[in-house]
């Protein structure tokens, strides 16, 4: 499945900007990583932009991604793609073994908060933000109480990158794409 393709199937299902921008940065973070292995680019992005496809159509854990999974495959995307969106849920049970699957795990909620923390800065931008910014809003529980820390911390070191050295790439993933994101700011 090409880009375009994925980008068309999330288009097609997906209407809530907010969720197509989320999805769009965990896109940049697989890239990232992909690039960082020396794995297959394209198809880590693919996964990236994907995983949340259904959760306007299926907005409940009982749902997402499970029932969008069939859609997926009627659509002809890869095992490998769908076996890693099935995989981001940890209830769905179905374990992660690839480092593609860890990846997407470990990108998916990172995205959000530091979405947030360069939201509430003076720039409202990612291309000055830092780890540090975004370690000090780890530590306010009620900051982003939609992003789950323990998963977050749980999941990098499942992928195996140390917490900050994640944020880090991650933030540095994002801002390749900050205009599409909304991210650029007053800088």
């Amino acid at each position: 499945m090409t880009r375009d393709e994925a980008l068309a199937l999330v288009r097609e299902y997906v209407k809530n900007d907010n969720l197509v921008k989320h999805m769009l940065a965990v896109e940049a973070a697989m890239r990232f990583y992909a690039e960082k292995f020396d794995e297959d680019v394209e198809k880590w992005a693919v996964t990236g932009l994907l995983h949340d496809f259904d959760w306007e159509i299926h907005p409940t854990l009982e749902e997402h991604p499970l029932a969008g999974e069939p859609i997926l495959r009627q659509r002809g995307v890869p095992e490998d793609i769908i076996r890693a969106v099935m995989s981001h849920a940890d209830h769905t049970g179905v374990p992660r073994q690839t480092r593609m699957e860890k990846a997407l795990y470990a990108c998916d909620e990172v995205t959000g908060l530091i979405t947030a923390v360069a939201l509430v800065r003076p720039s409202r931008s990612m291309l000055d933000l830092e780890p540090s910014s975004v370690k000090k809003k780890w530590k306010d529980k009620a900051f982003a109480a939609g992003a789950n820390r323990d998963e977050i911390q749980k999941a990098a070191a499942e992928f195996g990158i140390e917490l900050w050295e994640h944020v880090g790439n991650v933030i540095t993933a994002m801002r390749r794409i900050a205009p599409e994101l909304g991210l650029v700011g007053n800088i």
